[in-house]
């Protein structure tokens, strides 16, 4: 293979980066072109996972073997991009990836994918809906299917959730540019008033009034802040601005009335007023519009940490784990089932660490936590629960769903044996917990139930001794 650092007017004709804004352009900083010959493999089954591809030429291959066949899985051409499944889950590449003819290669490093993933929503959503797409696709292929279909649903969920605040933080940008633009002309129409020294300083001490001024602490409802904004109008159509509709919004929003501005109209000539006012109200305008983007970008990096969190990228697979902060990144995860679940957290905070295979135990909490979501419907109640006992750590996982029949209880934990109904579930995802805690960590899982009281209840060795590794 051979790299060079590529032309980044070429990058915005591929279709990942075909929504990329002004604020994302750090994205066309972090890749490198590759040419990689007919044959050659650029991703081996069981190697690490070190990179993330974008096709610019040519065509991959990707495969797996079963039961000594090759299995042909899917066939990337220009355009199309691969390798972000290991990355995400923190996995070696679980196929064979080997380029069908001559191909041309945007490469990135599992750093520099995570800086992107990070500073380019537009780009980190489109990764995580194709994410879902292909992995609902692999189901068929083997128990490791179970993760892959669960992280599906989850990048679906995290899609959605990442466009709402990239979309807030784009739209925010752009007033935010259109706001300070406005300032030179703001500033020349106050320079031609010739405001003398007395009106300038009259001008600082109403904006640093403004700044001060507290804010409302709620939101105004609909009607009570049509009603304010209408009498502010009133008030400033009187005395001739044109713009009186938009300014009377920003001062309802920052908490001001007329009788605020009488004591400012009182303080500059008559002529000047709409200038001052258009000025001073610039202020909490950029306020807001920054607090907007803040917001914004913070939910943005909560989700990809979360993400991180939850693959435990970065980290050795037997690690010292903080089992909260292991439920919590699950929680962030699944948030998009969540949103019409009461969900309650009775942690005992005093637990110490647990020496164990974290993303392991991340795919045992989304699959007990995500089957009592389903369990509830749209009105239900999740509870989790954390205790010590002896040398145990403990997590209850409860519901207040329908409860599991009895007469299929004991064939919960076989494999392929589902309660969902035909292609929502695999049928896989409580054998896999099972074993990840019993086999993986020397613990145990039990479940009870009843109608309106289901309760998994995991109990993990604080010091792992007896558990597996990893062939």
């Amino acid at each position: 293979m051979t790299g060079h650092v590529m032309n980044s007017a070429e990058w915005r004709k591929l279709p990942l980066f075909a929504g990329l804004s002004e604020e994302e352009n750090g994205c066309l900083e972090q890749g490198e072109e590759i040419h990689v010959p007919a044959g050659e493999m650029v991703a081996r089954e069981g190697a690490p996972a070190d990179y993330f591809y974008v096709i610019l030429e040519g065509e991959i291959r990707v495969s797996k073997i079963y039961g000594g066949q090759e299995v042909v899985m899917a066939v990337h051409t220009a355009g199309k991009f691969f390798g972000e499944v290991p990355l995400l889950l923190d996995m070696p590449y679980f196929v064979d990836g080997r380029a069908r003819i001559a191909c041309r290669l945007l490469r990135y490093s599992k750093e520099r994918f995570w800086t992107m993933m990070r500073m380019c929503p537009s780009v980190a959503t489109e990764i995580l809906r194709t994410m879902a797409a292909r992995l609902r696709g692999l189901e068929g292929f083997s128990q490791q299917r179970e993760k892959l279909v669960s992280l599906g649903t989850m990048a679906a969920g995290l899609a959605h959730e990442l466009n709402n605040p990239a979309s807030a933080a784009r739209r925010a940008a752009s007033e935010l540019r259109e706001a300070a633009a406005r300032f030179p002309s703001l500033a020349c129409h106050l320079n031609k008033r010739q405001l003398s020294p007395e009106h300038a300083d009259a001008l600082a001490q109403v904006q640093r009034e403004m700044a001060s001024h507290p804010r409302p602490s709620g939101s105004l409802d609909p009607l009570a802040r049509s009603d304010r904004e209408e009498h502010m109008a009133d008030w400033l159509k009187r005395r001739g601005l044109a713009d009186a509709w938009t300014l009377a919004g920003v001062f309802v929003t920052a908490g001001l009335d007329t009788a605020w501005l009488e004591q400012v109209a009182g303080r500059f000539p008559a002529d000047a007023l709409g200038d001052v006012l258009g000025w001073i109200a610039g202020t909490p305008t950029l306020e807001d519009l920054v607090q907007q983007v803040d917001h914004s970008t913070t939910r943005i990096a909560e989700l990809v940490n979360a993400v991180k969190a939850y693959s435990q990228e970065g980290r050795a697979p037997l690690q010292e784990v903080d089992i909260h902060e292991g439920l919590d990144s699950t929680f962030t995860m699944l948030s998009h089932k969540l949103k019409h679940v009461t969900l309650t957290r009775d942690y005992d905070r005093t637990l110490p660490r647990i020496r164990a295979y974290g993303n392991e135990l991340n795919q045992v909490w989304t699959n007990l936590i995500d089957n009592a979501i389903d369990a509830g419907g749209d009105r239900g109640e999740v509870r989790v629960r954390t205790s010590r006992e002896d040398d145990h750590v403990v997590v209850e996982i409860h519901d207040n769903g329908t409860g599991i029949p009895k007469d299929i209880q004991p064939r919960l934990f076989e494999p392929f044996f589902t309660t969902k109904g035909v292609g929502k579930g695999t049928g896989l995802g409580l054998i896999i917990s099972y074993r990840i805690v019993t086999d993986r960590h020397g613990g145990e899982i039990e479940f009870s139930s009843k109608p309106g009281d289901t309760t998994f209840v995991v109990r993990l060795p604080i010091k792992i001794n007896g558990a597996k590794q990893k062939s």
